[in-house]
């Protein structure tokens, strides 16, 4: 199922600035007169040139502005849907349909929205940190703890709890020679700002992962790891965040453990045969 264009802006919008805010909001306020527009009609709407308008639309996930101006043709939800695209007399078939859609856009759209600089920081970061600690409160804790079982693959001296006082307590013990993994999909909360906060009074270098670019959180951070979202809203639970953050974290973890090379083998090794010993 192809992911609405009306959908793909509005769960980016935070993200957006310049020309590209400028295109996203117009398409927002008049989705009926878009939906016949070609590039060029589109480009003088706006008033911005053909290569901008085309720009935009690779920018947030399409192949080329036909495939963006077909996708215009599903109706945009209204702002009260709770999920997004799922309408109320969606059988279980298409529902389940659409949360595997949703997935697969979150995914492709935060693959688009990272730049290979963006790894190349962060896994140099982490290689070369003392110790690497993973905050996250609530469902964040999820992404933070995954993180942190996968990095224990490594010889990355790793740490992470799900207690908030426990966090914050590993925030103040923390230097300007650690980096710190902090997850939050509003980037708002915050229980995870004061620990942010703590982690910048140490010169911690923060690495944040939010659907928020313009947050708090993401003000605050020294690089951000944007995640796009299907969901248009924050109350939808962000389920198809959260597994473009899994993603995230699961491929720093390779860039790390492939570059650490031997190390990380002989860990994932040993931590293999000592698994293997708990089972039948």
């Amino acid at each position: 199922m192809q992911q609405s264009g009306f959908t793909r802006i509005k769960s980016l919008h935070d993200q957006l600035s310049g020309s590209d805010k400028k295109i996203a909001d117009y398409i927002l306020d008049n989705p009926t007169t878009v939906q016949g527009l070609t590039i060029k009609g589109l480009a003088n709407s706006v008033d911005v040139s053909t290569a901008t308008i085309s720009r935009f639309v690779k920018r947030i996930g399409f192949s080329s502005f036909r495939e963006f101006s077909l996708s215009l043709t599903t109706v945009m939800q209204p702002d009260n849907a709770f999920f997004g695209e799922i309408a109320n007399d969606d059988d279980t078939n298409a529902i389940v349909s659409k949360v595997f859609s949703g997935g697969e856009n979150a995914l492709s759209s935060t693959f688009n929205l990272i730049p290979t600089e963006s790894w190349d920081t962060a896994g140099s970061w982490i290689i070369n940190c003392r110790k690497l600690g993973f905050f996250g409160i609530g469902g964040s804790a999820t992404v933070a703890f995954n993180g942190y079982h996968k990095f224990l693959r490594t010889p990355i001296d790793a740490e992470q709890h799900p207690d908030y006082d426990v966090q914050l307590m590993q925030a103040v013990r923390m230097t300007d020679q650690d980096v710190a993994l902090v997850v939050s999909h509003s980037g708002r909360n915050l229980d995870t700002l004061k620990i942010t906060r703590q982690l910048k009074a140490n010169n911690v270098k923060v690495i944040a992962i939010t659907a928020y670019v313009n947050s708090s959180l993401a003000k605050m951070a020294d690089l951000v790891l944007p995640s796009a979202a299907e969901e248009i809203n924050i109350r939808s639970e962000s389920m198809s965040s959260l597994l473009a953050q899994l993603a995230i974290m699961d491929s720093l973890f390779t860039l790390v453990g492939v570059n650490l090379g031997t190390e990380t083998l002989k860990i994932v090794d040993d931590i293999r045969g000592a698994i293997d010993n708990t089972r039948e």
